[in-house]
């Protein structure tokens, strides 16, 4: 079974950063896709990052790109997203995804395991 565990989440002004973590368990780190995602209260959750399983390719959406930079270190079987010049509607619950691809996307579906969420708060 594989765990997901997110941390580094917290409140932040507006044009601070951020950087989250996800250690991950249960099976081979490196071998597969990861991506976060974020959910703002009464919104459906939305696609802020992903990974290659090697960490060569990356994939962002226009509303984060330039800001922020996922990352990986398969030696710690850990993920990271680097936020930098956060804005207050970055502000939700963030999620790491571990997908049995080694390719990631944005598609909600192609992720398989789930951590429990990190909040992050940004105020004006």
């Amino acid at each position: 079974q594989v765990q997901l565990v997110e941390s580094g989440g917290g409140l932040v002004q507006a044009g601070g950063s951020l950087r989250l973590s996800c250690t991950a368990s249960g099976r081979a780190f490196s071998s597969y896709a990861m991506g976060w995602f974020r959910q703002a209260p009464g919104k459906e959750r939305e696609f802020v990052a992903a990974s290659s399983w090697s960490g060569g390719t990356t994939y962002y959406p226009d509303s984060v790109k330039g800001r922020f930079t996922i990352s990986r270190d398969n030696a710690k079987n850990t993920l990271y997203l680097q936020m930098d010049s956060l804005k207050p509607e970055d502000t939700a619950v963030y999620y790491c995804a571990n997908t049995d691809s080694k390719y990631g996307n944005s598609w909600y579906s192609h992720y398989n395991y789930w951590g429990q969420g990190t909040q992050v708060t940004v105020s004006s």
